[in-house]
C-alpha cells in the first residue's frame, strides 16, 4: 500500500494539457507547410530584415503647340493654352526611361551598381556577387529600381524611383527627366534637320535650273540679236503697214498722172518710187517671216527656252514657299517635356509596406492550403 501511493505520489498531475511537443506534433504538417511557416518567414523577413526604400515621385507631360481635338480635361486646358499632348512621342520617352541607353548612362562611373549592390538587405539588393553583368543590372533596372506609368485619358507620365536613400532617389529621378528632355530635344533636332535639309535642297536645285534657264536665254538673245521676237514683229509689221500705206499712196498716183498727163515727168519719179516701197516690203515681210532667221523662225526657239526659264521661275518660287511652310510646320510640331511635378526628395520610406506584405502572405498561404486540402480530401475519398 506504501509503494502504491508513493508511485501515484511520484506522478505529476495531467490537469488534461497534452506537452508542448505533442501539441506540435499534433498540427496539421500541411497547414503548418503552406501556412505557419511562410508567413512566419513573412513575419522575420518583413518585420527584422527588408530594408527601408524611399520612393522620389515626378509627373510630366510631352506635349506640342499643333491644335489637336482633345477629349479629357487635361488635354482641354493643353488645346486651351495652344498645346496639344503627343501620344506616340510619350511611348518614346517611356520606353527610353526603361532602356539600356538611360541605364548606361545613369550608371557611369558603376553609380546605380553601388547604390543598389552595397545598400540594403541581403534579398532585395543587387548581388554583384553573383552577377555583376550589365544584363542582370538591367534585370534589377527594370524590376525595382524604375517604374512608368502612362495615363492616356490625361496623358501625364508618373515616374516613380525606388532606392535605399532618399537622395538616390531624386538624383535618379531628376537625372532620367534630364536624359528623357535630351531625347525630345534630339527628335525635334532630327525632324528639323531632315525636313529642312530636303526643302533646302529643293530650293538649291531649283535656284540652279532657274539660273541656267535664264543664262540659255539671255545666250540666245545675244547669240540672234534677238530681244523679243514678237514685239520685234509687232514692230516690223507697222513698219511693212506704213509702207505698204506709201505704196498705195504712190499707185494712186501714177493712175491719176498716167490717165491724165501720161507725159508728166513725175509718172518716171512714182514708178521709182513704187518700186523702191515695193523692195522694202519685201525686205521687210521676210524679216518677218518667210526665210531661215526670220522673226517667226526665231520666235519658236525664243518661246521654249523663255518658256523653260518662267518653269523654273515657278519651280523656285514654289519651293521658297516649300521651304517656309516646312519651317512653320516644324515649329507647330516642336516637342515640349513639360514637368508637371518636380522630382521629390522623400522624408520617410513607404515602402516595403510590411502588414500588408505579411498579410498578403497570410491570406495566399491560407488559399493555397484550403486548396490543397480539398484536393487531399477529394483524393482519400476517391481512395476509401
Amino acid at each position: 500500500m506504501e509503494t502504491t501511493s508513493s508511485n501515484e505520489a511520484t506522478v505529476p498531475p495531467n490537469n488534461g494539457k497534452k506537452p508542448l511537443m505533442e501539441r506540435i506534433k499534433g498540427i496539421n504538417r500541411l497547414f503548418a507547410c503552406t501556412v505557419i511557416v511562410p508567413t512566419a518567414i513573412a513575419v522575420a523577413y518583413f518585420g527584422l530584415i527588408a530594408s527601408d526604400v524611399y520612393v522620389s515621385e515626378s509627373r510630366f507631360v510631352v506635349r506640342s503647340p499643333q491644335r489637336q481635338m482633345q477629349t479629357s480635361f487635361v488635354g482641354a486646358l493643353l488645346q486651351g493654352s495652344g498645346f496639344s499632348r503627343a501620344q506616340d512621342d510619350t511611348y518614346a520617352v517611356v520606353d527610353y526611361i526603361q532602356s539600356r541607353d538611360a541605364l548606361r548612362e545613369l550608371n557611369k562611373a558603376d553609380y546605380i551598381a553601388n547604390a543598389y549592390g552595397d545598400h540594403g538587405d541581403f534579398v532585395s539588393r543587387f548581388s554583384k556577387s553573383f552577377d555583376n553583368s550589365f544584363e542582370a543590372l538591367l534585370k534589377y533596372y527594370r524590376k525595382h529600381v524604375v517604374s512608368v506609368d502612362f495615363d492616356s485619358a490625361s496623358a501625364i507620365t508618373t515616374l516613380q524611383i525606388r532606392a535605399y536613400t532618399a537622395q538616390d532617389a531624386e538624383k535618379i529621378n531628376e537625372s532620367l527627366l534630364e536624359l528623357s528632355e535630351g531625347l525630345v530635344n534630339r527628335m525635334n533636332d532630327r525632324a528639323a534637320n531632315d525636313t529642312v535639309r530636303f526643302a533646302q535642297k529643293q530650293v538649291d536645285q531649283a535656284t540652279a535650273k532657274a539660273k541656267d534657264a535664264a543664262a540659255a536665254l539671255a545666250s540666245y538673245r545675244n547669240t540672234h540679236t534677238v530681244f523679243d521676237p514678237d514685239k520685234q514683229s509687232a514692230l516690223e509689221l507697222q513698219q511693212v503697214s506704213s509702207l505698204q500705206s506709201q505704196l498705195l499712196t504712190a499707185q494712186s498716183q501714177l493712175i491719176q498722172l498716167q490717165s491724165t498727163a501720161p507725159a508728166n515727168p513725175q509718172v518716171a519719179t512714182l514708178k521709182t518710187n513704187i518700186s523702191t516701197l515695193q523692195r522694202q516690203i519685201e525686205a521687210a515681210t521676210s524679216g518677218v517671216a518667210g526665210r531661215t532667221g526670220s522673226l517667226s523662225d526665231k520666235a519658236a526657239q525664243y518661246a521654249r527656252l523663255q518658256l523653260e526659264s518662267q518653269f523654273a521661275d515657278k519651280q523656285l518660287a514654289s519651293a521658297m514657299t516649300g521651304m517656309e511652310n516646312a519651317r512653320a510646320e516644324l515649329q507647330r510640331k516642336q516637342l515640349y517635356l513639360e514637368r508637371l511635378v518636380e522630382p521629390n526628395t522623400p522624408d520617410i520610406a513607404i515602402e516595403p509596406r510590411r502588414l500588408k506584405s505579411i498579410f498578403e502572405t497570410f491570406a495566399l498561404s491560407m488559399i493555397v492550403w484550403g486548396i490543397l486540402s480539398l484536393l487531399l480530401a477529394g483524393v482519400r475519398e476517391h481512395y476509401d
